[in-house]
């Protein structure tokens, strides 16, 4: 009997696997290109990992779905996000589809390598802390493969603080799992008004 694998379920378990595969030959990338000063230095657990190659700017909609109507309904109580990201990150639009199927409605943007350095500069990313993707939702920032549920609980908590991060790229984490399940404790961390961070949610 032939049946139809779901297309953005079908390309997840590709993405997965590239993940894993990159994984296990000691560099993973969120795509081609170099690495902005600092920010660039994203990683699961020891490999490094490079920024996105550059792209011409675009937005895409969202992701259309059998559970769209539903998804839709439930991010009325959450304010929009905009995610910035390389247009070749295949982590980042797998982390973008976790926000989506959290309930939130998101919109990307997609930028070069300065591009998105000075993006993050602008919205104050601390130095080191940085990933390979960052999003804004109801005036604070989110950085790099964030679980849903912590955005939802500072936005819920309103903390007096300028966003959350999770540096690198944790094995594990939205957007990074992997095929045979295996993960590594990680932390997100709130980023205060003068720019110093304290552990959010451990993991």
């Amino acid at each position: 009997m032939n049946e139809r694998l779901d297309p953005r379920r079908a390309r997840r378990m590709s993405t997965r696997i590239l993940l894993a595969l990159s994984i296990g030959s000691g560099v993973v990338a969120c795509a081609e290109g170099g690495s902005p000063a600092g920010f660039a230095q994203a990683s699961v657990v020891a490999p490094s990992a490079a920024m996105p190659a550059a792209a011409p700017a675009s937005d895409t909609a969202r992701p259309p779905g059998p559970a769209g109507t539903q998804a839709h309904d439930a991010a009325s109580d959450w304010p929009p996000v905009i995610v910035h990201k390389s247009p070749t990150c295949g982590c980042c639009t797998l982390w973008v589809e976790h926000l989506v199927d959290a309930g939130f409605r998101v919109q990307t943007r997609e930028h070069a390598p300065d591009a998105l350095e000075a993006l993050k500069r602008g919205l104050g990313i601390p130095y080191g802390k940085g990933s390979c993707h960052t999003a804004e939702v109801g005036g604070y920032f989110v950085e790099g493969h964030v679980p849903a549920e912590d955005v939802k609980r500072m936005l819920t908590e309103r903390i007096d603080a300028r966003g959350l991060v999770l540096p690198g790229m944790p094995m594990g984490s939205p957007g990074m799992e992997m095929p045979d399940g295996r993960k590594v404790p990680f932390a997100v961390e709130r980023v205060d008004a003068d720019g110093s961070t304290t552990v959010y949610v451990q993991h």
